[in-house]
């Protein structure tokens, strides 16, 4: 027989190791890609914007899929022009973003749409949705282009609607000549 002895000063413990959890994230994010051509068809510059899904992007996503809220079917992009930029921020809303200004009519540089283009798109796959062509900005007035936007009204210049992202060149600000026609593409994603 075996003696096992204990004594005051010992100690005894016991660790039960369970399996961590499962903890799965989402995360929006995407970017736009614009080509300026001049008017007889040359490349001037092509740049990307890693943009800023907004606070109330995101919102009006949740509230679809999670709220059985009424999905919005139609988005338009706008320019942004560069008269008083200061940012884009995720807070921004489209009768509220403090930090920058569209272009189109009061701001330059303008274009002749009357509205702001409308997306048109591909089938998701493997977790990103993009445009199914670049839309066109025929530009009438020179200027600068800051960014792009995507909003859920078609309204130059207007403050309704829903503000899904914002954001501006990676490679700086962006030079226009009437003539010459901005093509912005845009890709979502999800990971």
């Amino acid at each position: 027989m075996h003696n096992e002895n204990v004594t005051i000063g010992d100690c005894i413990a016991a660790t039960v190791i369970r399996g961590g959890g499962s903890q799965d994230e989402f995360f929006l994010s995407g970017f736009y890609t614009a080509t300026c051509v001049d008017k007889d068809g040359n490349i001037k510059w092509s740049d990307t914007i890693q943009n800023t899904v907004t606070t109330v992007g995101k919102n009006s996503i949740l509230d679809v899929y999670l709220g059985a809220s009424t999905q919005i079917t139609s988005w338009f992009m706008g320019l942004i022009s560069s008269t008083t930029f200061s940012a884009t921020a995720a807070a921004d809303t489209m009768a509220s973003h403090g930090g920058w200004l569209e272009a189109g009519i009061a701001n330059t540089p303008t274009y002749s749409q009357a509205a702001r283009p409308t997306t048109a798109w591909s089938a998701a796959a493997s977790g990103s949705k993009a445009l199914s062509s670049a839309l066109a900005f025929s530009i009438t007035g020179s200027g600068t282009v800051k960014g792009a936007f995507l909003n859920s009204v078609s309204t130059k210049d207007g403050t309704l609607g829903t503000l899904y992202s914002a954001g501006v060149f990676t490679g700086g600000d962006k030079v226009v000549s009437s003539g010459d026609t901005v093509n912005v593409s845009y890709t979502a994603t999800a990971s």
